[in-house]
């Protein structure tokens, strides 16, 4: 593994965290839900694929994205606090 490999993995790590956060943030839900919310999502697939080069977008556009277009996930898991 090259330290550019190491190097994106430690930046897609920080990606997740910081949707993660902003996620309970928004939604005034408890982190582990919004770590539910975001693992179940089809954003955690793309951005473990970097697929589309969405891993370079900011994460709360992100957050935002993920509310508008999954919203079930939001209604299944992300209200009990």
């Amino acid at each position: 593994m090259t330290d550019k490999d190491k190097l994106a993995g430690i930046y897609k790590e920080m990606l997740e965290e910081d949707i993660i956060a902003e996620l309970a943030r928004v939604k005034d839900i408890p982190l582990r839900n919004a770590m539910d919310i975001y693992y179940n999502s089809r954003l955690s697939a793309q951005i473990s694929d970097g697929s589309y080069g969405i891993d370079n977008m900011d994460y709360r556009y992100l957050v935002q994205d993920l509310i508008d277009n999954e919203p079930e996930l939001l209604n299944a898991g992300g209200q009990d606090k």
